[in-house]
């Protein structure tokens, strides 16, 4: 028995999808066969996303969302179901970053990561959990965590704290939307390289924080497909719950 990876007829949908990780997890899905609403905030971005998806032979939308929004997040589902049709795939991708001491931290460093990173997915996932549930067809939620949700690392308490709860938000939803044929897990990406970190990876720290990864190399957006395209389809429905680790071996790496 052959398992499938393919998401023909599905519409998925991908938060913080105007770049880095997101662009390719959109363009991954498209490949795959799922017409996906590629939604951020920064919709000059957000189209040059569908123009590419497009170009390659695939379908997208481009529905601008802030996650931080309640209002807007609705509103983006509700374009999207109009023009398309039910979200049955999602993929809480929008976070961002930042890196400070403990002690140098504000009260808005904080809110900011956590509100994005942690409520934002929470208010994304709940929208498309109620919709799936009132359309009485099962789902897919995959958010996507970090090693640092995992582990830790100085200078990234917010975003560390934010990952974290979001591997218990995943594991939390599994266990209550089970029941309704929705299957919720987490891909947690290690070191990947993208855009706005090449610049960090290739300093002296960055190259120290490589050396600490067993395979010696950080990853590449390419390593998170085969796992992206295993949680959001056919071929992981007896997964729920779990969290993906992609890290080259970081989390086992020795003391």
């Amino acid at each position: 028995m052959g398992f499938d990876f393919k998401l023909n007829g599905k519409i998925a949908l991908v938060t913080g999808a105007s770049g880095g990780l997101g662009r390719h997890f959109a363009e991954v899905l498209a490949g795959a066969g799922a017409h996906v609403a590629v939604c951020a905030r920064r919709m000059d971005k957000v189209m040059e996303v569908v123009t590419g998806i497009e170009a390659a032979g695939g379908k997208a939308i481009g529905v601008e969302m802030d996650v931080t929004d309640t209002n807007s997040v609705e509103a983006a589902f509700e374009a999207i179901e109009e023009e398309t049709g039910l979200v049955t795939v999602l993929v809480n991708n929008a976070g961002i970053a930042g890196g400070k001491a403990a002690l140098d931290l504000t009260e808005e460093d904080w809110d900011k990561t956590l509100d994005t990173n942690l409520k934002g997915a929470w208010t994304v996932a709940q929208e498309a959990a109620k919709r799936l549930v009132a359309a009485e067809t099962g789902g897919v939620i995959v958010n996507i965590a970090s090693v640092l949700g995992l582990g830790v690392a100085k200078g990234v308490l917010p975003y560390a704290v934010s990952k974290a709860g979001l591997v218990q938000m995943t594991k939390a939803l599994a266990l209550e939307l089970a029941a309704n044929g929705i299957r919720v897990n987490a891909l947690a990406p290690g070191y990947v390289e993208t855009d706005l970190n090449r610049k960090y990876l290739k300093s002296e720290h960055g190259q120290k924080q490589i050396k600490r990864i067993p395979f010696r190399r950080p990853g590449s957006m390419d390593d998170l497909t085969g796992p992206l395209l295993l949680l959001c389809s056919d071929a992981s429905s007896y997964m729920t719950g779990s969290v993906l680790a992609v890290d080259g071996g970081n989390l086992v790496g020795s003391l």
